[in-house]
């Protein structure tokens, strides 16, 4: 059973963060309402791919929070996850939250740009636009030397 990226930004916005455990453990429960049988670990590569993309943040290098190119979706099932999983809702302080995106983003610009990832920088130009809008940070900078190192 596979999860979009947008359907994992639901699950973990349906309780303001999650930690990986518990993300995984809501897909378990939900793959399982559907027929399916997972391990926890069978859901590793697309959390990791949603956090590459930026539909999921880490912050404190351990809560997962919906991205700014999430549009966070419910997958069918994912209303009763509240009831079924022990775990509290949370508010996330969204100056601390932008301030961990700025963070990631510059690093990744940096690490995209050294590598001459064509791709990748592509990518984060489209996500520096979604991020500032999403939350209170300047990116003109890094979107510039991004822009450099594309040769416009």
């Amino acid at each position: 059973m596979e999860f979009t990226p947008d359907e994992l930004a639901g699950i973990v916005d349906l309780f303001g963060a999650l930690d990986r455990s518990a993300l995984q453990r809501a897909c378990v429960e939900l793959a399982y309402k559907r027929g399916a049988d997972r391990e926890p670990a069978g859901f590793d590569d697309a959390i990791d791919a949603a956090v590459a993309d930026y539909h999921l943040l880490v912050l404190d290098d351990e809560l997962l929070v919906p991205g700014p190119i999430a549009f966070p979706e419910l997958p069918e099932g994912a209303t009763d996850l509240p009831h079924i999983l022990d775990v509290e809702s949370r508010t996330i302080d969204r100056d601390r939250l932008a301030e961990a995106a700025q963070r990631r983003f510059r690093a990744d610009a940096a690490a995209a740009v050294e590598a001459g990832d064509r791709e990748r920088i592509e990518h984060l130009l489209d996500v520096s636009y979604e991020l500032e809008v999403w939350a209170p940070v300047e990116l003109a900078q890094a979107r510039r030397r991004l822009d450099d190192a594309l040769g416009e």
